[in-house]
């Protein structure tokens, strides 16, 4: 008998793999609300609640969610849920393209939706301003509609008032903090450490530095090619700050398995370690991970195709590890 059971085809949607997200899925198919707002209470925590609504708000339908949101219109998560449809809408027109890729048309159109998305986000803030959703998704939108570092950190500072260690407003702020929307290294590497040493031992926000490694990586490999990116990963300061990180996060003995994020971390310390060739120092990611898996670092290898990199580096790693 194996030690461990064969591994098959990564599974990359959330709502794939975490029966709770399943069940809201469900909810919302069968076009019960007030079924949708239960199983969305229930679940564990805010940043779950952010992973549920990105990863669902292209299920059900635009009618459905109108006809809620004419039914109660002060319920926050209704309208949050029509917001998020629409930056989803508008990313899909915009593409994940790099600026001078994107249309004159295609700008105009992103900005629309972003704007309509915004409508209802900042009532919901106004009215609610402990709901972390809105929060959450008003720093995709501040991003989006270019309105700069500034006051994206703002709309992340409100969220961090009352939820201090939301990992995907992290995520999202860490994005802006990047040169590619107009950030420095230098802020998105202090950002991502920061966060890493103020979160509780064992939370997945430690991986907020691997996802900063590899964005320089990418950029590094974009600009001058995989060796040079390869090589400043290899740097030994910039591997210990991602060993300490680990250590404190996702390989600290509090962390949570189960924790919807906890996927999403293993993935971005997997993928950094690959990128810089420690396919042994991965493996332990991997073993945690096992069929799961995030694919949005996995696409920054040369082949641009997430799943055959996953799997790829994964038996690697399995191997050398």
């Amino acid at each position: 008998m194996p030690a461990h059971p064969p591994l098959g085809r990564p599974v990359f949607a959330p709502a794939d793999r975490i029966p709770a997200l399943a069940a809201l899925r469900e909810c919302l198919h069968r076009q019960d609300w007030d079924a949708v707002t239960a199983a969305y209470q229930a679940l564990p925590d805010e940043n779950d609640r952010a992973v549920a609504c990105r990863a669902l708000s292209r299920s059900g339908s635009d009618v459905f969610l109108n006809r809620v949101a004419a039914a109660d219109p002060r319920d926050p998560l209704v309208r949050s849920w029509q917001a998020d449809r629409l930056i989803h809408a508008g990313w899909a027109v915009r593409t994940a393209h790099r600026a001078q890729h994107v249309t004159h048309q295609q700008f105009t159109d992103f900005h629309a939706h972003l704007r309509r998305a915004e409508l209802l986000l900042m009532d919901v803030c106004a009215e609610h301003p402990e709901f972390a959703l809105a929060w959450y998704l008003r720093i995709i939108t501040a991003r989006g509609l270019e309105l700069g570092p500034g006051e994206t950190r703002r709309r992340y500072d409100r969220l961090a008032e009352h939820h201090p260690h939301h990992f995907s407003g992290q995520q999202q702020l860490l994005q802006q903090l990047c040169p590619k929307w107009g950030g420095t290294w230098e802020d998105a590497h202090g950002f991502a450490e920061e966060c890493a040493k103020a979160s509780p031992p064992g939370s997945p926000n430690g991986a907020l530095v691997a996802t900063a490694q590899m964005e320089q990586y990418l950029e590094m490999s974009e600009k001058g090619g995989t060796r040079p990116a390869e090589t400043y990963l290899r740097q030994p300061d910039t591997h210990a700050r991602l060993r300490e990180a680990a250590e404190h996060s996702v390989l600290h003995p509090d962390s949570r398995s189960d924790a919807y994020a906890a996927v999403s971390a293993h993935s971005a310390f997997a993928a950094v370690h690959c990128a810089a060739g420690r396919h042994a120092e991965a493996a332990p990611h991997f073993r945690a991970l096992g069929d799961h898996a995030d694919d949005s670092l996995w696409g920054y290898f040369g082949s641009y195709d997430p799943e055959a990199e996953f799997v790829r580096h994964r038996k690697t790693a399995l191997r050398k590890g």
